[in-house]
């Protein structure tokens, strides 16, 4: 802790006192000639030791550049936020009004042009007014003032404590020593005009507002430069005690030391009388404009983007040697941060989600959408319905739905559901299949010990009974791969899974950018329940798989950083757009037939876009997770509505005033995609999907031998009623299109629980005497590639497998 020596006078007596003025009256003679004294010219060893702390200070004064708070814009140039340890905006001289500067000289230094740093005058005037009363006065001159200005940001900036900065009433003798010496330094390199505007532009005015040009525009919503007389003469008297003289917690005192103030500037001839007058009887003219808050829980739009853009910075070494150093870079180094955000898209994701499940609903249900570029990766949207807060509430928290557990998401993510299923389908065409081979989807059981095929896994990974189930009866039959696909079939997928290697669907998925939310490791393949969507992931992962699809085969890793500076004009490097082929154009498009087929089918309160469109649903087990993830050319969106706090249904719970008996991927969350990308797609490219070429193999059954009523069509649409609507079952809505013809693929199916499939066993069981026999046969034969090491276990407490 400092030693305060400040009180020393009182125990001196007078002949103490007197001596103590000599010397240091001598000393200030000295300094403002520019010359050191010679010890025998004092001839006290006071002024030894005065001498010795004045040869052993610095000859001059770093000033780097003030700290100044970070800006993060949009691609389009919106503020999305600020970061800043105190609130400062640096400005010119000219900048500033003659007023503001008229008025600080003539209440702290009114010989500021006059003096070398070291006002002697002032100096002695404040000694004999301090030995000889019991009050203090202060004889610090503007240029010494900014150097302590300096030297308290110097310290705060390398995390120091009150007790070590030279704050007011802590200085002792050694401290105004170093004050003087270093104002002459200062006043040898800048002119007097330099100096005042740094010092306008470093000093404190209140709380974390620093500088003239935060403080006009905090008090008075104007600019420095349209400062009037009376409020440059309230911020002038301001700075002498910034918590005392604050006009919105001290009106009166605050409006006292303003007319101080005019008074000094009609002493020293800075106003006319008639001025001085009119501006005594003025009132405060306060119009407070209140910086926003630093950080995200501030941001003007798009929170959790800016939450994100944070975690981007803090985990780069490109912006700091650790977290901290990157911290305090955020906060006070000035960067300028451009982001792939589109605020177009922000804001009609942000509305949609809103008008599906508003921010504070009663329900509690969580809604987030993530938008990302194909062929760039480019985040170009991210939105959810809370509020991001640390504060207690219902609507608040600092999770972001949207991302990875280690960039502020949640601990695990959420099950996918049926939106995995399209990366078996990729693994079936690389194996040599079609979306047009037809498979046997009728089996819903594989017996313990059945024989999945797992390269990855050791040669003897063994696995239990798996029962599962199709949302509905009537769908465990012969079907092509692509309907199996487009009505969301589980007996389908697993039956495309049972005669291809696992491992060649984890792969896939991987190279398509899915992990899991939880480590960011590849999906698990101890656990064939991973095709229906049994691990947990992460939004964003999401959409930038399928934009894959939208690319032609192109994978691209999601960036949201374009360019980076900061106000010295230093550049930081960002992430480069890193986009690599994950799967062949043709496969791509291959695929995206059975999803645009769903979209054109437009099931629960989804539909055609009016261009190219290809998407997947998907809902878990009793709907605690529910999906759409869909593509254009331009744009993947991924949509999820579910609960984020616990596995708990969202069937038969008011959301947004309206109550359905069944919730899947369709409904709320295929809304809320559907809306959206019907208004931004048009704003990025809309070409076509698929191939309009590709020659379809003849089939060898009837697609559709039996057409069930997915219960998705009697959906109630969830688009929000002006106020609370009364609970409505399906059976009682209109259907949102008409039940698909025999020639039509139907929309996905509600799922039904789904058992969840055994993780694998220490050693292998003996097969049964009497085994199940083995599903079809692929089309084509799958190669076995060399066994792996087995990936380690589920998460402990993971919900069951979805469908």
């Amino acid at each position: 802790m400092r030693k305060n020596n400040s009180s020393m006078l009182g125990k001196l007596g007078t002949s103490g006192r007197l001596v103590l003025f000599l010397v240091v009256s001598a000393f200030c003679g000295a300094l403002v000639a520019g010359i050191f004294i010679p010890t025998a010219a004092v001839g006290a060893n006071g002024a030894n030791l005065v001498m010795d702390s004045f040869e052993d200070l610095p000859d001059e004064l770093q000033t780097g550049p003030l700290d100044e708070g970070s800006k993060i814009f949009s691609a389009d140039g919106q503020l999305i936020a600020t970061f800043y340890a105190e609130n400062r905006i640096p400005v010119t001289l000219d900048k500033i009004s003659p007023s503001m500067q008229d008025a600080i000289v003539a209440i702290e230094d009114n010989r500021f042009y006059e003096h070398g740093g070291v006002d002697v005058k002032g100096v002695a005037r404040a000694v004999a007014s301090n030995l000889t009363k019991d009050s203090t006065q202060g004889a610090s001159t503007l240029t010494m003032q900014y150097v302590n200005n300096v030297l308290i940001d110097q310290g705060v900036s390398e995390g120091k404590s009150g007790d070590d900065l030279t704050i007011s009433g802590t200085k002792n003798i050694t401290d105004k020593i170093r004050e003087a010496k270093l104002s002459f330094a200062v006043e040898k390199e800048f002119t007097k005009d330099e100096i005042l505007e740094r010092y306008l532009n470093i000093v404190l005015f209140s709380g974390r507002t620093y500088g003239i040009e935060a403080a006009a525009q905090n008090f008075f919503g104007v600019p420095a430069a349209n400062l009037n007389i009376a409020q440059s003469a309230m911020l002038a008297g301001m700075v002498q005690s910034p918590n005392n003289f604050n006009p919105v917690t001290n009106p009166e005192g605050t409006r006292a030391r303003r007319d101080v103030v005019l008074d000094a500037m009609l002493n020293y001839g800075k106003i006319t009388q008639q001025e001085h007058d009119d501006a005594v009887a003025s009132d405060l003219q306060l119009n407070p404009q209140p910086a926003a808050h630093s950080g995200c829980v501030g941001a003007e739009m798009a929170d959790y983007f800016c939450s994100y853009v944070e975690q981007v910075v803090l985990s780069s070494d490109e912006f700091g040697a650790d977290e901290t150093a990157r911290a305090k870079l955020l906060a006070r180094g000035g960067l300028t941060i451009t982001t792939t955000l589109d605020s177009r898209l922000q804001k009609q994701a942000q509305e949609q989600i809103e008008a599906q499940v508003p921010t504070g609903d009663a329900s509690g249900a969580g809604s987030a959408m993530v938008s990302v570029e194909p062929g760039t990766g480019k985040i170009l949207a991210m939105a959810q319905n809370t509020d991001y807060s640390s504060e207690e509430g219902a609507a608040n928290t600092q999770l972001n739905f949207n991302v990875d557990s280690d960039m502020g998401g949640t601990s695990y993510g959420f099950q996918p559901g049926s939106t995995m299923k399209p990366f078996t389908t990729v693994a079936w065409i690389e194996n040599g299949g079609s979306i047009d081979d037809i498979i046997d989807a009728s089996r819903t059981q594989y017996p313990a010990g059945y024989d999945w095929t797992a390269s990855c896994l050791p040669e003897d990974a063994y696995f239990d009974e798996w029962k599962f189930k199709n949302a509905q009866e009537g769908y465990e039959r012969d079907m092509t791969v692509g309907d199996g696909l487009t009505w969301s079939v589980n007996t389908a997928t697993v039956a495309e899974a049972s005669q291809m290697d696992l491992c060649d669907i984890r792969d896939a998925a991987t190279r398509m950018g899915v992990h899991r939310a939880v480590d960011g490791e590849p999906l698990e393949v101890n656990n064939p329940s991973f095709v229906l969507g049994g691990q947990e992931v992460s939004p964003l992962t999401m959409a930038a798989a399928y934009a894959t699809f939208a690319s032609g085969g192109q994978y691209c890793e999601p960036i949201a950083l374009t360019q980076v500076s900061d106000s010295r004009g230093n550049a930081y490097a960002v992430p480069e757009q890193k986009c690599e082929r994950a799967i062949s154009e043709e496969t791509a498009k291959e695929v995206s037939e059975p999803l645009e087929n769903l979209v054109n089918s437009g099931p629960g309160a989804m539909g055609p876009l009016g261009v190219p469109a290809a998407a997947k649903t998907g809902t878990t087990d009793v709907s605690e997770q529910t999906w759409t993830v869909g593509y254009t050319k331009g744009i993947s969106t991924a949509s999820w509505v579910g609960n984020w706090k616990s596995y708990s249904s969202l069937n038969d719970t008011p959301i947004n005033g309206v109550t359905r008996s069944y919730v899947d991927g369709s409904t709320i969350a295929g809304a809320q995609w559907t809306e959206y990308m019907r208004k931004v797609a048009p704003l990025y490219s809309t070409g076509e999907l698929t191939d309009p070429n590709r020659v379809s193999k003849p089939s060898r059954t009837p697609l559709r031998q039996y057409v069930p009523q997915p219960e998705a069509q009697q959906q109630v649409n969830p688009a929000p009623a002006p106020q609370a609507q009364p609970t409505v079952e399906p059976s009682q809505a209109p259907t949102s299109e008409p039940a698909p013809s025999s020639a039509a693929p139907a929309p996905e199916p509600a799922p039904e629980p789904v058992v969840p499939a055994p993780t694998q066993a220490p050693a292998p069981a003996p097969p049964t005497a009497n085994p199940e026999p083995a599903p079809a046969p692929a089309p084509v034969p799958v190669p076995t590639p060399s066994p792996a090491a087995t990936p380690a276990a589920p998460a402990a407490g993971a919900p069951a497998a979805a469908g």
